[in-house]
């Protein structure tokens, strides 16, 4: 059971509950209800009403968690693996191992006894199958964990976080291209914000750029790294770096960070070379591809700049300035479904960046697809409310949408909303051009 991340039905719970009027609240259902105090740690109080749901509904496996974890938290799971000790279905069994998985003594041995019991009785459960492999990942069984981690992603290929545990394993027995393509799965599906930040803590263990690097050198390293970045002195850096390549002429991050330096000094020509030796150096790091990618494009050699990022996101798939930069030569193209799952990449990878939301906004705009831009907008805005630029965006969406309605009642509340954001931006911005003839087109429909 993954206590610390909220659960699917608990964000929509709340996300229902924000978005529904205050004099009309909907009331939740039991479930729902009794998802909200197991997110509080208040089990106990909710014991005896799952305990009701689970008999009616005996194969609701997501039940049958809540109940398991309703019992941890109210310190009653030895009760409960005395009941169940008698029941050798697979749903007991899996309880079982969901009870003692959440004892630290019993997670490695006993817990995996019981899932592997449970995917005895009915092997094509993907939960059996996914539990299983988490419990032999925790207790560092890797080699164990593959088998059913795999058959768990190949019979339900769309939970996409359960690729996470997989390319743990996949890395930890050495396969660090598999480990790689399954973190790929992960940041091109549904994955959630604390997945992508496993998933990015993953791929810096695979792909370390300072591993090699002597630590009596990185002092050296990190100073350079100063005078390029914090000190935007890519001269002063140039010098350092060029030192430790006399000591050091095989370490790819040397290279990669004299070809920045050259990058920023406007020498594309040295800077090229280093990335070059950088990737030959280090061919799993796709940092290299996507530095040289971006020098390519201030060199307005579009055609290899895609080359060198389809490059990057193939080797790092957590690179989301690649992720960006793709979708907008897909934008360019007018290729507006791939556009917008680069950018949907991208926006999962940069949760609080506005330029991914915005970008992703725009495709949903020209799609017409005015709820998801809308939402997409209101991501940036319910942040920060003093945002006009993302308020006049959200009045000029509305205006397209009041424009391209339909029905009376579809242009009323699109006429509306647009009213409402075109105003905010006047009030803030009283010469604000495009908001006052967005507003007039508004008034002559």
């Amino acid at each position: 059971m993954n206590r610390a991340r909220p659960s699917l039905a608990v964000l929509l719970v709340c996300s229902a509950c924000a978005t529904v009027s205050k004099s009309t609240p909907v009331p939740l259902t039991e479930r729902e209800a009794a998802q909200v105090e197991l997110q509080h740690h208040n089990g106990k109080a909710v014991v005896a009403s799952l305990e009701r749901l689970a008999q009616r509904q005996p194969t609701d496996l997501g039940l049958a968690r809540m109940l398991c974890e309703a019992h941890v938290q109210a310190g009653t799971g030895e009760a409960l693996l005395t009941r169940l000790a008698s029941d050798d279905s697979a749903r007991s069994h899996y309880m079982q191992g969901l009870v003692r998985f959440a004892r630290a003594a019993e997670a490695s041995g006993p817990a995996v006894a019981q899932f592997r019991r449970a995917v005895e009785l009915m092997p094509t459960e993907p939960e059996f199958h996914y539990r299983l492999g988490v419990a032999l990942v925790e207790s560092e069984q890797f080699d164990q964990a593959l088998v059913p981690l795999r058959q768990a992603t190949t019979l339900a290929p769309d939970r996409a976080a359960w690729s996470l545990p997989l390319a743990k394993a996949l890395a930890r027995t050495g396969d660090l291209h598999g480990a790689v393509a399954a973190l790929r799965v992960v940041v091109t599906g549904n994955a959630s914000a604390a997945d992508v930040k496993t998933a990015r803590a993953l791929m810096d263990q695979i792909v370390d750029p300072f591993g090699t690097m002597p630590r009596a050198a990185r002092p050296r390293l990190e100073q350079s790294m100063q005078w390029l970045e914090a000190g935007d002195v890519p001269q002063q850096a140039v010098v350092q770096l060029e030192e430790l390549l006399q000591e050091f002429p095989d370490q790819a991050i040397v290279h990669s960070l004299l070809g920045l330096s050259y990058a920023r000094l406007d020498d594309a020509g040295r800077a090229v070379d280093e990335f070059q030796r950088a990737i030959e150096l280090a061919p799993d790091d796709g940092k290299n591809h996507l530095y040289l990618a971006s020098l390519y494009q201030s060199r307005q050699r579009a055609k290899s700049a895609e080359e060198q990022l389809l490059k990057a996101i193939d080797l790092n798939p957590l690179l989301d300035e690649a992720w960006l930069k793709l979708g907008d030569v897909a934008l360019e193209r007018q290729d507006l479904v791939t556009a917008r799952s680069r950018f949907e990449v991208a926006a999962r990878l940069r949760p609080e960046d506005t330029s991914a939301h915005g970008k992703l906004a725009l495709v949903y705009q020209l799609e017409k697809n005015w709820p998801a831009a809308d939402r997409e907008l209101h991501v940036v805005v319910d942040k920060d409310e003093e945002n006009m630029e993302f308020a006049l965006r959200l009045g000029v969406l509305h205006t397209e949408h009041f424009l391209a309605a339909k029905g009376s009642t579809e242009r009323a509340d699109a006429a509306k909303e647009a009213q409402k954001w075109l105003q905010k931006v006047l009030d803030a911005q009283p010469e604000n051009a495009l908001a006052s003839r967005a507003l007039e087109r508004l008034r002559e429909k």
